[in-house]
């Protein structure tokens, strides 16, 4: 099916604001002005990012391998590979601690996936129902770590919500 263009374009753009943050007037998903996931990522260092919370559950260091694996995995389907029936979500999750220049080599293979998903996304013409899910089902996710990355420490928390 075609994906008409104000689609495309809504989800480049609500991916785009939980990447680069929101514009200081206005948010769709984040509050205005959060500077989104790669900015708030890139104030955390590296001890903070290989930190596990005291309830226990995975570091920040690991939330962020998790999703660079999983993008580098939907860039590769979408660029006509299949490489989900041998992928290993797990081993994401044992990367807990990270070295400085580690943590800047992560936070770097992060954005570039993330960005080169995006510029996938705004090539596509046509998608099938199945890519179209995978798209919706991508940003969910990445919403969903970007969260969980910010309960985990509360320094890289954007902007409270304005009256």
């Amino acid at each position: 099916m075609t994906m008409p263009e104000p689609v495309r374009r809504t989800f480049v753009r609500v991916l785009s604001e939980l990447l680069d943050g929101a514009a200081w007037d206005a948010g769709l998903v984040l509050n205005p002005g959060d500077p989104g996931m790669l900015r708030s990522l890139d104030q955390c260092s590296s001890a903070e990012a290989s930190a596990v919370p005291p309830a226990g559950g995975a570091s920040i260091a690991a939330h962020v391998d998790h999703l660079a694996y999983g993008l580098e995995l939907l860039n590769r389907w979408i660029g006509g590979e299949e490489p989900f029936a041998d992928a290993n979500y797990a081993a994401s999750w044992r990367r807990v601690t990270v070295s400085d220049s580690e943590w800047a080599s992560r936070r770097e293979t992060l954005r570039r996936e993330a960005y080169a998903w995006r510029e996938a996304i705004q090539r596509r013409a046509e998608m099938t129902e199945e890519e179209l899910t995978t798209l919706v089902a991508g940003v969910v996710h990445l919403a969903y770590h970007l969260g969980a990355i910010r309960q985990i420490d509360r320094v890289i928390v954007g902007p409270a919500a304005r009256d």
